[in-house]
């Protein structure tokens, strides 16, 4: 179910260039599921592929998002609730701005026979676009600590109840 609440998060978006929830939700599953969130994040990869074709440009997935993931993993436990909200945010947001650069090693040895140097103008060409999956992601990682707060508190209630919601 959370594999496909990323996909159709992803789906629904897709009118807005480079604004997306998958890197909120993400780190939502991480926070929330530690290393089980790595079952949505790839379920999510593989119903990309499904609808979108099983190409070149998903290969990545199979990279990027785990890095959103294990970055998320080395976050600090007990950050102070007062922090928390700016720190997530911000690390969401790098990782937007990130995502081009982190894509471009894939695209220069498929693409580009591995020149560098057209790698590096590739990034260079993609920057505007890193800028806002920056800022989207630094508005939808506000998001986050309510998300966790509310996916923690769904978990209590179906933990502590014997019947299903």
């Amino acid at each position: 179910m959370l594999g496909a609440i990323m996909f159709s998060s992803k789906q629904l978006l897709e009118f807005l260039p480079n604004v997306e929830l998958v890197s909120t939700l993400t780190m939502v599953y991480t926070l929330v599921y530690r290393k089980r969130a790595l079952i949505p994040i790839f379920l999510f990869i593989l119903m990309e592929g499904i609808l979108h074709g099983f190409a070149t440009w998903w290969l990545p997935y199979f990279y990027l998002w785990p890095i959103l993931w294990g970055i998320t993993m080395l976050l600090p436990k007990t950050i102070p609730e007062r922090l928390q909200a700016p720190v997530y945010a911000i690390t969401c947001s790098l990782f937007g701005l990130a995502y081009g650069s982190l894509y471009a090693p894939f695209q220069a040895v498929i693409y580009l026979g591995g020149d560098l140097s057209k790698m590096y103008k590739w990034i260079l060409a993609g920057l505007p676009f890193d800028i806002v999956h920056a800022q989207g992601n630094l508005g939808m990682g506000l998001l986050i600590v309510p998300m966790v707060r509310l996916l923690r508190e769904l978990e209590a209630r179906l933990s502590g109840s014997s019947t299903p919601l």
